[in-house]
């Protein structure tokens, strides 16, 4: 009997780099590894690279084809020799929020949602490229390109080849690149930078950036929320909440989405179409940090949420623990609102915080409904969405029915998927199980309450 064909999957997420060996025929998953990354907001990019030679030493026997998946915005600068000059910094990182207003002043939020598809902020890379200018000139002045995760990684697989490579996905995510067509745009990057950045060509859904040394097939990669569509096998009736460090809300578009409000990036997906996006930094780790001063671990967390009225009895925790992108609070932080000595409960503290993260989600996924997004359902994946509590406030607070698909690492599987693509020319038609379905609770009255307060304590708090 000849051996399976195999091929593997690569996401090199915030926390680690995950690794899934699938068999090409069935999608069936034979080999998984993961290993850390380091903890913070600028990371040596050598560090990702370590953790991608941990977790797949030794596990590539018998694959043909790989591709990487990413975390999406982070910024990798690069000199003339390809050297990094300067920790990377990452997509959550609020240094570079003042220099993303400047940029959104400067054009004004239509120009930058017509010709580019998003309004910079901080996490954009460019207005990480404005404050390199603006705050390191030294390194400013050797900067020659600029490199996402997946990018700097399929090339570093590659050995170093003349050419770097990226895909449209993370291409839409940088803030120079326009999702209408018409590819980089010189007159957005020098606004950032004041000259000439040199990109990595953008290659299509099924293209390979190359083959290593080794015979491996390397696939285009992707962002991690591109590569998490695709490992869904998602289609347009559903929107994609995944809840890990950040959280974010994302569906699938035949067609580019225009919001003049600027809070809906009009990304790129993994397959041709369109991925529309909302992002917030704070997602599972909110729930975390409060299991951790309530001294549970997350299942009891979650049983405890459970055991509070609906509301929390007027409890209320703005989630924004790390600063926030959506709303655009940077300089936020977490606060508890509404105290009083008859509601300051373990129990009512757990329901506040996964409330705070729902209504959060809430919100991204209205302004997805008001650029356009008709989907009918909400797929959660993540792990945050390991919480029944939190799958059924964000059911309640949105209306929708929420799927929970089984558990799996569905950016690395969607760049496994990709990689198929890459060696045979055909996307594998593998079928993803949706586990769990959670219906809106019909009788919470407090629903409409409940995302006011969230709204309005933040605008006072935040909204300057």
């Amino acid at each position: 009997m000849s051996a399976p064909l195999l091929v593997a999957g690569v996401d090199s997420s915030t926390q680690k780099c995950k690794l899934l060996v699938v068999d090409a025929a069935s999608g069936r998953i034979v080999r998984r590894a993961s290993a850390p990354h380091p903890d913070g907001t600028a990371v040596a990019p050598g560090r990702w690279w370590d953790a991608l030679i941990a977790a797949t030493s030794g596990m590539l026997d018998g694959v043909a084809a790989l591709s990487v998946a990413a975390q999406q915005h982070t910024a990798i600068f690069l000199d003339a020799h390809g050297e990094s000059i300067r920790d990377a910094i990452l997509w959550n990182d609020v240094r570079a929020a003042d220099a993303g207003l400047a940029l959104r002043a400067h054009w004004g939020s239509e120009r930058w949602t017509t010709e580019i598809g998003l309004v910079p902020t901080g996490a954009h890379p460019v207005a990480k490229l404005r404050w390199l200018r603006d705050n390191e000139p030294g390194n400013a002045a050797r900067l020659t390109h600029v490199l996402l995760p997946h990018d700097w990684l399929t090339w570093n697989l590659l050995a170093r080849p003349a050419e770097a490579t990226t895909d449209r996905s993370d291409a839409s995510s940088t803030g120079y690149w326009s999702v209408t067509g018409s590819g980089y745009s010189s007159s957005a990057a020098e606004l950032a930078f004041g000259r000439p950045i040199a990109s990595p060509r953008v290659l299509g859904p099924r293209e390979r950036a190359g083959t290593t040394r080794a015979g491996l097939v390397l696939g285009a990669g992707c962002g991690d929320n591109p590569a998490a569509a695709l490992g869904l096998s998602a289609g347009p009736d559903e929107i994609i909440l995944s809840v890990g460090t950040s959280m974010t809300a994302t569906a699938v578009s035949a067609s580019p989405l225009h919001d003049p409000d600027g809070v809906v990036d009009d990304m790129a997906d993994a397959t041709g179409r369109f991925l529309p996006i909302v992002t917030s930094l704070n997602g599972a780790r909110v729930l975390v940090a409060v299991a951790r001063l309530l001294s549970i671990d997350l299942d009891t967390f979650d049983e405890l949420a459970s055991l509070a009225a609906g509301d929390a009895e007027g409890l209320c925790l703005l989630p924004y623990l790390d600063g926030e992108r959506h709303p655009h609070f940077p300089s936020s932080t977490g606060a508890l609102l509404g105290v009083t000595r008859s509601n300051l409960r373990p129990e009512n503290l757990a329901r506040a915080a996964v409330l705070g993260v729902a209504a959060a989600a809430a919100d991204s996924i209205a302004h997805l409904r008001r650029a356009g997004v008709t989907a009918d359902r909400v797929t959660m994946i993540g792990g945050g969405s390991r919480s029944r509590s939190l799958r059924q406030a964000v059911a309640t607070l949105t209306g929708l029915v929420v799927v929970h698909p089984r558990s799996e690492e569905y950016a690395a599987y969607g760049a496994a998927r990709q990689a198929h693509w890459a060696l045979t020319g055909r996307l594998p038609d593998w079928q993803r199980d949706d586990g769990s379905v959670t219906g809106p609770d019909p009788d919470a009255s407090w629903r409409a309450e409940v995302l006011e307060r969230h709204v309005d304590h933040g605008a006072r708090l935040f909204g300057g």
